[in-house]
């Protein structure tokens, strides 16, 4: 087959969850599935797993497993290997440009091309083609970008794990336009909309027109009236929930007595990267450990600085980041849950109530409607000339989120549908267009 006919599928590379999906002969839209414990799934977790294993001569090597079975045999190994994840946050950064692993340095690009490569061969297994053409969805700022130099050098470094996955033209769309794409993909009629687009790291709005009619004309640039984007969500929301119920157990407000002096026990840092739960593992070195050690000797209450060190020795960090999503995800259903998390010397039952969750995530929810109102004050255009609000990723979810949107245009224009799929949707279907 030549190259030229290969199909372009369109993929969402999540800070959490990836999927990737094509336009079918019949013009409707397929998504790739992938095997997992609980059955098939749409979402491919953005994770990889490295592990040592002996190979039939006897001599040791890196293994290493991306998605829901790299889940599926950390959860199982006795001896933990390395799980990594929320790559996708690390490519503007130019002073983390990998990790070392049993030895060996593994470049970010490096890692995410082997996550990128076995998300492309389980698709092409299904699909029964080669892909080698892929649109990419991209927020409108990536997270930890200061200027546009430092979002440039991130999609560069994208660009590159694309490539060395096996991909050979990789062109990039912004995910909230992908997103449009998938809403428009039901209408009959033409609309002035507003893009929601809640990733793990990022919230990303764009106001623009879509319908049969704008298709039919050909799209222009006139028709995205305004984007913006703040760097937070998920993510965020998750490091509260952390830094409120999980860090005071592990030793946040504990003291410890250094030369006559009351003295926090540990360094504040080490929980900042508690609460950025895809760091967790980063912690596990053995300057770390000693800091954690001498500060459990000197501590008033030395059994907490025990649970961290547990948490991080035996790297807990995705059971850690259940248990808070677990807990998001009620608290988004009813006004009170319980936090429970129950592994390593930890057993934490801690009931928490909406309200509070709300409290905490104050901050983040103001900045998203900053983010929202600077759009229409830079656009100049009237909120009440929106005809559909659209939503879509995981924290869209969150009731004071969707709060922020049925206030400002009525739950009647507010709609939420496929939001963890339907970026990837959307940038099969503007590939087609493409």
């Amino acid at each position: 087959m030549r190259r030229s006919h290969l199909p372009v599928v369109g993929i969402d590379f999540g800070t959490t969850n990836s999927s990737l999906a094509l336009v079918a002969e019949d013009g409707g839209v397929e998504l790739a599935s992938f095997a997992s414990g609980g059955g098939e799934t749409f979402s491919f977790r953005s994770v990889i797993y490295l592990e040592q294993a002996k190979d039939a001569s006897g001599v040791r090597r890196v293994r290493s497993m991306t998605g829901p079975v790299a889940i599926e045999h950390y959860l199982e190994a006795e001896k933990k290997g390395r799980l990594i994840q929320s790559l996708k946050s690390y490519l503007p950064s130019k002073t983390l440009t990998g990790t070392s692993i049993f030895g060996r340095h593994y470049t970010v690009e490096r890692l995410i091309a082997q996550m990128l490569a076995d998300l492309r061969e389980s698709a092409e297994r299904q699909f029964g083609t080669e892909i080698r053409r892929a649109l990419v969805g991209r927020p409108v700022r990536f997270v930890g970008a200061e200027n546009d130099e430092d979002d440039a050098y991130a999609v560069s470094r994208l660009r590159h794990a694309f490539t060395t996955a096996g991909f050979e033209q990789v062109d990039f769309e912004f995910e909230p336009v992908a997103a449009a794409y998938a809403y428009e993909s039901g209408l009959d009629h033409d609309e002035l909309i507003l893009i929601g687009d809640f990733g793990g790291g990022t919230s990303d709005f764009s106001l623009l027109r879509v319908g049969p009619g704008v298709r039919r004309r050909g799209r222009s640039a006139g028709d995205m009236l305004g984007k913006s984007g703040v760097q937070l969500a998920g993510d965020a929301f998750d490091a509260r929930i952390v830094r409120k119920l999980v860090s005071p157990a592990l030793g946040l407000d504990s003291h410890a007595h250094s030369f006559g002096k009351i003295l926090p026990a540990v360094p504040a840092w080490i929980y900042s990267n508690l609460e950025r739960w895809h760091y967790l593992s980063f912690l596990r070195t053995r300057d770390v450990m000693e800091i954690l050690r001498t500060a459990r000797m000197r501590a008033e209450e030395p059994e907490k600085i025990q649970a961290l060190i547990d948490l991080i020795e035996e790297d807990l960090g995705y059971q850690l980041h259940q248990a808070v999503q677990r807990v998001k995800f009620e608290l988004s259903h009813a006004d009170a849950a319980e936090f429970r998390f129950a592994d390593g010397s930890m057993n934490l039952r801690i009931p928490v109530t909406r309200a509070e969750f709300e409290g905490w995530i104050a901050g983040e929810l103001e900045a998203i409607e900053g983010s929202i109102d600077g759009l229409f004050r830079a656009s100049g255009v009237d909120p009440r000339a929106v005809d559909r609000v659209f939503l879509t990723g995981g924290s869209s979810f969150v009731p004071a989120v969707r709060r922020i949107f049925d206030t400002r245009f009525g739950e009647e224009r507010v709609r939420g549908g496929n939001e963890f799929t339907s970026v990837a949707s959307g940038l099969a279907l503007a590939a087609g267009d493409r």
